[in-house]
């Protein structure tokens, strides 16, 4: 395993142990429990009917939407390199009466894939940032498709990581280099994502991939784009001043520049 790889291991490890013990929004684990799903409209509605269909959630940590996408009708299998977070995510199953099967790989391993193929290939908000290297996970992806199969990713935009608006919250200052590095950067922790009272001990090291660097990955790997979509908002407040709608995505102030936070690509096989 890459060194920083397994760094990120021993954060990944603190992560599961918190999102499964703080109650918090992001993960809604009674949500769950009581029969609701947290994945959200444009996911379901983008990736389309998925009853009947086998479905392989790449890097699912604690398994929601892994176990949303059984709880619609897909057979489900999560991959994830933790495996605290698998054992919670298997736990949930039990509770949940949904059957799911949890495995333990590391994305960047598995270029030649787990051995056979599914229907689906999902994989959602931060993803790409904790993979060194693309060509091997769109090998993954490809290797892991059966023929007319589907890849659907959404996460965070690789523009938007590099901007923030902490000095002034009306202005928008490019803060770090949108293209890739081959060292990734090292980020002490200062609270999490879904926790905000949570202080994990753990740096975290992330690597910075263009958009286009996404794409042609997927586009060499032999995957045929058919759509790649950018919206104007989020899932989590990672700027100030940010509003939350009705439907939990987060936007900036109306009157403040628009620039992409989030893209969606579907590719097939």
């Amino acid at each position: 395993m890459n060194e920083h790889v397994r760094r990120n291991l021993q954060l990944w490890t603190e992560l599961a142990r918190i999102h499964s013990e703080q109650s918090s929004e992001y993960y809604d684990l009674a949500r769950l429990k009581a029969g609701a799903v947290s994945l959200r409209a444009l996911e379901r509605q983008e990736v389309g009917d998925v009853r009947g269909k086998t479905l392989l959630h790449l890097q699912c940590h604690i398994g929601l939407d892994t176990l949303s996408w059984a709880r619609l009708g897909a057979t489900v299998t999560g991959l994830d390199f933790c495996e605290d977070a698998l054992a919670v995510a298997r736990g949930l199953a039990a509770e949940c009466a949904l059957e799911a099967e949890f495995l333990r790989g590391d994305v960047d391993q598995l270029a030649d894939g787990i051995g056979r193929t599914f229907d689906i290939v999902f994989t959602s908000y931060g993803t790409t940032t904790w993979l060194p290297d693309l060509g091997r996970w769109a090998s993954l992806i490809a290797r892991s498709l059966r023929p007319g199969g589907m890849f659907y990713i959404i996460d965070g935009h690789p523009f938007s990581m590099c901007v923030n608006n902490e000095e002034d919250p009306s202005v928008l200052r490019v803060a770090s280099s949108y293209f890739p590095r081959p060292e990734p950067a090292r980020y002490e922790s200062n609270g999490d994502y879904a926790v905000a009272t949570a202080r994990p001990t753990s740096p975290s090291y992330e690597w910075t991939h263009s958009l286009g660097e996404i794409v042609t990955a997927l586009a060499t790997a032999g995957l045929r784009i058919e759509f790649l979509h950018e919206l104007p908002c989020c899932d989590y407040e990672y700027l100030r001043d940010m509003r939350r709608d009705e439907h939990g995505w987060w936007w900036l102030p109306d009157d403040m520049i628009r620039i992409p936070h989030t893209y969606s690509i579907k590719a097939t096989r």
